[in-house]
């Protein structure tokens, strides 16, 4: 069977029976294992997963099952549902608290199970079947949350990447021109890197073949010697000219950390949606740039727009800060891998796609944050950034939350657009998004408290006290004159609570007089939601 990693290359995980005691019960889980990799596209993450859940499981059958020898899904002695069951009890002790790893061995295994038993000709012994429709029994641990990165951290991340693009657009430009002016090697010379620049580039002769005419470490001229880093050694010399070679042409993987930060910060969006990008899920517009993101777990897919500088900003020769337009970011990436693309064959163009020697062969396969020597915290490493707490890709991610929880002044409708509920509150809704959004809705009940402090619930206007001096104002309302001087001096401002008869309260008497008198009811709408009423008074508004 064969798996996919992150950067689109093929495993192919393998598993014995014949390592087992329990051979015949190792045979028919990889059965399973291998038809579930072929109904279903299984990163190589995920297979290598599902054979450790079997090899763990078959460990623990040889150690602590009498008879292993005999074990099988289809009989039902050994007791394999009881060995199940304790073998997933003693799980958790060999991974650290909180780790979601036993539950998702255990949840592969009883796939495979389920799996068997839905099939007519594969018998599953009653017990199996039984554990296999009930709960794993483990729960499904937790993860620590990342904070976002500091903005003072965030802002030297996106100078660095923005100063690596500059210098990456110039150096690959560069490496193409000088190709042009070369010749072929075999008529010019091996020992010309202009030359082996323009086999490269034309793909005349290959990676290897370059090598097995490039001169020996001693023979080496000084041209050549030049492109090797510092300390070389001397088995590794052609090895470093190669790859040399190629980075002038073509981008490397840690080339791509620079434009996986500006394409995050530009767009928002998380690591995974950004580096899965491909030809096909840009469309160009004359202001603007429509981009559809995949999320891989989600199975679910989203549009946005985002609208571009365009050339206003390209006359700036000197711009004040980095340009952050997802429309010239995925035209760049595009320019760089297409060549690429070409090469290989692969279609439709990746956006995020690089070229590697290994040792002596030219790759080239998709962006991997987690390549050895190339991953973030070496980018950080080689650009002198640093940043406070954990180097993590996906604080990246949180910062934008934290941006946009700011922008939309806590409201979880706008903030949460692009997630479910569950999502939101289980990964983004904490720490700074959360002090944002607690911070509003405080901030907003105190301005309204203090404005009602401040300007009291009005009840009277001027002209409206006016009216009340009108002959036959009082029989109008049914109000005497002393009470209508009690309205005019506040005594009626108070609540239904506070009064002995809550019926005749005072509130009572100022909804009528509303209800009766339409230049106070103009005058008053709105600002009588301090006065505490009854609810059939309210209805008299």
């Amino acid at each position: 069977m064969t798996g996919q990693t992150a950067d689109g290359r093929q495993q192919s995980p393998s598993l014995d029976p014949a390592d087992f005691t329990c051979s015949p019960l190792a045979g028919e889980l990889a059965d399973e294992w291998v038809e579930k990799a072929a109904a279903a596209t299984l990163s190589a993450t995920a297979a290598a997963l599902y054979r450790q859940a079997i090899t763990l499981f078959c460990r623990h059958v040889d150690a602590h099952v009498p008879h292993a020898v005999k074990a099988s899904l289809g009989e039902p002695e050994p007791d394999l549902a009881h060995a199940l069951t304790d073998w997933t009890r003693l799980l958790p002790a060999a991974y650290g608290p909180g780790s979601r790893v036993p539950a998702a061995l255990a949840g592969k295994l009883r796939i495979l199970i389920t799996r068997r038993a839905e099939h007519p000709d594969r018998p599953v012994a009653a017990g199996l079947r039984h554990w296999a429709s009930g709960h794993v029994g483990l729960r499904g641990g937790q993860t620590q949350e990342l904070d976002e990165f500091t903005r003072a951290d965030k802002k030297e991340l996106v100078k660095a990447a923005w100063s690596d693009h500059l210098a990456i657009t110039a150096r690959i430009r560069r490496g193409w021109e000088v190709a042009a002016t070369g010749k072929d090697p075999a008529e010019d010379g091996w020992d010309r890197p202009v030359n082996l620049l323009w086999a490269i580039a034309n793909d005349a002769w290959t990676c290897e073949e370059i090598a097995e005419h490039l001169p020996g470490w001693h023979e080496m001229p000084p041209s050549l010697r030049a492109l090797m880093p510092p300390g070389t050694l001397p088995h590794f010399g052609k090895r470093m000219v190669l790859r040399h070679l190629v980075r002038q042409l073509f981008p490397h993987n840690l080339d791509l950390h620079s434009y996986r930060i500006l394409l995050m910060a530009a767009t928002g969006r998380s690591s995974e949606e950004v580096s899965a990008l491909t030809e096909d899920d840009i469309e160009f517009g004359p202001r603007s740039v429509v981009i559809d993101f995949t999320k891989g777990r989600a199975h679910a897919r989203t549009r946005q727009a985002f609208s571009t500088l365009g050339e206003q900003a390209d006359g700036l020769l000197h711009p004040r800060r980095p340009k952050l337009d997802a429309a010239a970011l995925a035209q760049a990436l595009l320019e760089l891998a297409t060549p690429l693309a070409r090469r290989a064959s692969i279609a439709p163009v990746p956006l995020f796609l690089r070229a590697a020697v290994d040792p002596y062969t030219l790759r080239i396969r998709r962006f991997s944050g987690d390549t050895v020597a190339s991953q973030l915290s070496d980018w950080l490493d080689f650009h002198g950034v640093s940043v406070e707490g954990p180097v993590d890709i996906r604080r990246l991610r949180k910062s934008g939350k934290v941006e946009k929880a700011l922008a939309f002044r806590g409201r979880v409708s706008d903030i949460a657009d692009d997630h479910s509920q569950q999502t939101f509150r289980g990964h983004y809704a904490h720490g700074t998004t959360l002090r944002v959004i607690a911070g509003n809705v405080i901030a907003t009940a105190q301005r309204r408290w203090l404005d009602h402090a401040l300007n009291g619930p009005v009840v009277l206007s001027e002209e409206a006290e006016r009216s009340l001096a009108e002959p036959g104002a009082a029989d109008a309302l049914g109000l005497s004159q002393e009470e209508i001087d009690q309205l005019r001096d506040g005594q009626l401002d108070m609540g239904v609570s506070s009064c002995k008869d809550q019926v005749d309260a005072a509130a009572t008497v100022i909804m009528t007089l509303l209800a009766e008198n339409a230049s106070l009811r103009e005058h008053a709408a709105g600002r009588l939601a301090v006065i505490p009423f009854p609810a059939e008074r309210a209805r008299l508004l």
